[in-house]
């Protein structure tokens, strides 16, 4: 679709698209379950405005390259668009536009005045040297200079993305706008206008939301094990939390491997980082300075590991990482979900049926949003609050968040993820009508 046009019309077009088939499913299971009106439903069916791109480079060698780029604003009834943006090279026009559905679906679970947008670039950023990297995020910003902004649409990192490469498109959109626009992007450097706290928004975030979990269900968190996939920094701050209340991270996997532990003892965060750093998770061992201990721990790969007993089974990676191929082998009971969409809709159906309770998504990982509004509020009002000010906001609304949802599963009889939907869907809906839009 050429840049600027609006929504592709009906629900067939994207029929073939699976993970945006899988989020439209979700949707489809929260509408029947509140009654919603058809004409919000014909609204949220559809991107409101998908931008597909072109960008050519060249590269340091001379050589010409040019990559696809995408920007998808799904809907802003409730505010500007708001959404991350991922370098990777399976990024696709199918899995922004579901990036970006569960984005307005996230910060209408959070009660954030945003609606939802996503983008990407389909790239490898470990093959481009800093400079390409940087030529072609400038290139990326110029080309959205008029689609994006600190009213209509405020991007953040995601996926391989960063705080210095947020500093580029500040650097360029304020270039572009002839004066200093630091609120355009959060997950800024701290010297741009970034905010204190950020970094661990949504590891921090979603540990909060599972001690709200096993609050609920009377289990101590000393007592509670907990698999970790993906040692980025949602999971690492995730880990880092859990650690200070007890919780025994178990089991630990990257792109590459993953060991877990035979004995249940649990594991130092920093010290599997060290590890991964010197051996590799996939050598089976876990490593206290010099001293390795090859024995009491088992390597397994990224996908053997989501099948090991656990309490809690904590998808931290990419999307479409539990599905009904291997949904029937889980063991843990709870699964967080820190990831955007590591459950598919048909792995959702086997897992109710287990009787596993899954946190979704747009609860789970929404400390990362609503960490991004704090730092956008205080971009546009010149504010600058401490980290432990941010954090606990941050955990203020997550708790608002987690009561109206867990009130709704109780009430309604609905899981976890419905009940996220049918409260998020109900705020969307009288955000629409009160626009006059349906």
């Amino acid at each position: 679709m050429r840049k600027g046009s609006t929504g592709l019309g009906s629900f067939v077009v994207f029929k073939y698209m699976s993970i945006f088939q899988s989020a439209l499913d979700q949707l489809k299971t929260a509408a029947q379950a509140c009654n919603l009106d058809k004409g919000v439903w014909e609204v949220l069916k559809s991107p409101q405005r998908i931008i597909q791109l072109s960008l050519p480079l060249k590269r340091d060698s001379g050589v010409v390259e040019v990559f696809e780029a995408y920007r998808v604003q799904y809907n802003n009834a409730r505010g500007p668009f708001k959404g991350g943006i991922r370098f990777h090279p399976e990024a696709s026009l199918d899995e922004v536009m579901a990036l970006a559905f569960w984005m307005t679906i996230k910060c209408a679970v959070a009660d954030l005045p945003y609606g939802g947008a996503k983008g990407g670039i389909k790239l490898d950023p470990k093959t481009l040297s800093e400079h390409e990297l940087e030529h072609l995020t400038r290139s990326y910003t110029r080309a959205l200079r008029s689609d994006i902004g600190p009213k209509t649409d405020i991007p953040a990192p995601d996926v391989n993305t960063n705080a210095k490469i947020m500093g580029w498109i500040v650097d360029e959109f304020s270039n572009l706008s002839g004066e200093f626009k630091p609120a355009v992007v959060t997950g800024k450097p701290l010297s741009l206008g970034g905010s204190e706290g950020r970094e661990r928004a949504t590891g921090t975030g979603g540990f909060y939301i599972l001690l709200e979990v096993l609050k609920k269900i009377k289990k101590d968190p000393k007592e509670t094990t907990v698999v970790l996939q993906g040692l980025g920094n949602v999971g690492y701050w995730f880990a880092k939390e859990a650690a200070k209340h007890g919780v025994k991270i178990i089991g630990v996997a990257d792109s590459k491997g993953g060991i877990y532990d035979k004995r249940g003892v649990g594991m130092d965060i920093d010290e599997v980082m060290a590890t991964k750093k010197s051996k590799g998770l996939s050598a089976g061992c876990y490593c206290n300075g010099s001293v390795c201990d090859c024995n009491n721990y088992q390597s397994l790969s990224n996908e053997e590991l989501l099948e090991m007993p656990c309490d809690v089974l904590v998808p931290a990676a990419l999307e479409g990482q539990i599905t009904r191929d291997n949904a029937e082998r889980i063991k843990a009971p709870i699964i967080l979900e820190l990831a955007n969409g590591p459950v598919t809709f048909e792995a959702d159906e086997i897992l109710n049926k287990k009787e596993i309770m899954v946190v979704p998504d747009v609860l789970a990982n929404a400390g990362g949003v609503v960490g991004s509004y704090m730092e956008w509020v205080q971009n546009l009002y010149g504010y600058s609050w401490t980290e432990d000010e941010v954090i606990s906001r941050m955990k203020d609304k997550l708790g608002t968040a987690f009561n109206a949802i867990w009130q709704a599963h109780q009430e309604k009889k609905l899981l976890l993820r419905t009940a996220a939907f049918v409260v998020a869907l109900k705020r969307l809906e009288d955000s629409l009508k009160g626009r006059g839009t349906v």
